[in-house]
C-alpha cells in the first residue's frame, strides 16, 4: 500500500524545529500540532523540536536555546512557526509584532534556514519587506500561504509535503514546482508562497 507522502530513508537526518504561540503555558495540552509532529516523524523520517511560547521574550528564550545550547541547530534546515496573526504580522499573546521585528528578534541567526509559517497567519509580504527579513535573518526562504482556512490547517496537508519535498530535493524552485504539480488544488486554495 502506498503512503501518501513521500518516505524518506531511515539513514538520513531530518529535522524541523517548531515553535508554536499556546494562550498559556501553565496550562500543558497536546496540540494538533505536536501530533502531527510525530506522525511526520514516524511515516516520512522527519524529526522535530516542538516548543511553546506564550509571550514575546518566550519566543526570543526558546530561539536562544536551540542557537546555543543545541549542538544539533545546523541540522534543523527548517524552522516551523505556528503562530496567529496577520498579513506581515504575528499575534504572540494580545500584541502584533511586525516582520520587521521578527527580522530584527532573528537577526544573523537563521543563515540558511527556511522560515515556515503554518496558515494560522496569513503571509503577505511586499518585495522590501521580504528582501528585509531575508537580509537581516540570513535565512534562505521564507514561506506561507496567503489564506486562511477555518476548515483546513496547513499543518495536517500541505506542510507535511513541503518538508517531505524540501528534504527529497533542496531546490527551492523545483520542490515548489512539484508541490504544485501534485497538490495544484491545494497550494492554490491556500495560496502557497515562498520569497526567497
Amino acid at each position: 500500500m502506498a503512503t501518501p507522502y513521500p518516505t524518506l530513508s531511515a539513514n538520513v537526518d531530518q529535522f524541523i524545529y517548531c515553535l508554536e504561540v499556546v494562550p498559556d503555558l501553565e496550562k500543558v495540552e497536546t496540540t494538533p500540532v505536536v501530533q502531527i509532529l510525530e506522525d511526520i516523524a514516524l511515516k516520512q523520517n522527519v524529526s522535530s523540536i516542538y516548543k511553546t511560547c506564550d509571550t514575546i521574550e518566550g519566543l526570543q528564550e526558546s530561539l536562544d536555546a536551540l542557537l546555543y545550547d543545541d549542538h544539533n541547530f545546523e541540522d534543523y534546515e527548517i524552522i516551523y512557526l505556528v503562530f496567529p496573526g496577520e498579513a506581515n504580522s504575528i499575534l504572540i499573546n494580545g500584541y502584533y509584532y511586525s516582520i520587521e521585528e521578527i527580522a530584527e528578534l532573528f537577526e544573523g541567526k537563521m543563515e540558511g534556514k527556511i522560515i515556515h509559517f503554518a496558515n494560522k497567519k496569513t503571509l503577505d509580504l511586499t518585495d522590501e519587506e521580504s528582501q528585509y527579513f531575508l537580509d537581516i535573518t540570513g535565512a534562505r526562504a521564507i514561506s506561507g500561504y496567503g489564506a486562511l482556512s477555518e476548515s483546513m490547517t496547513s499543518a495536517y496537508t500541505i506542510d507535511r509535503v513541503f518538508f517531505s519535498l524540501f528534504y527529497e530535493n533542496d531546490d527551492l524552485r523545483e520542490v515548489v514546482e512539484r508541490m504544485f504539480y501534485k497538490h495544484y488544488d491545494l497550494c492554490k486554495l491556500l495560496d502557497f508562497r515562498l520569497y526567497y
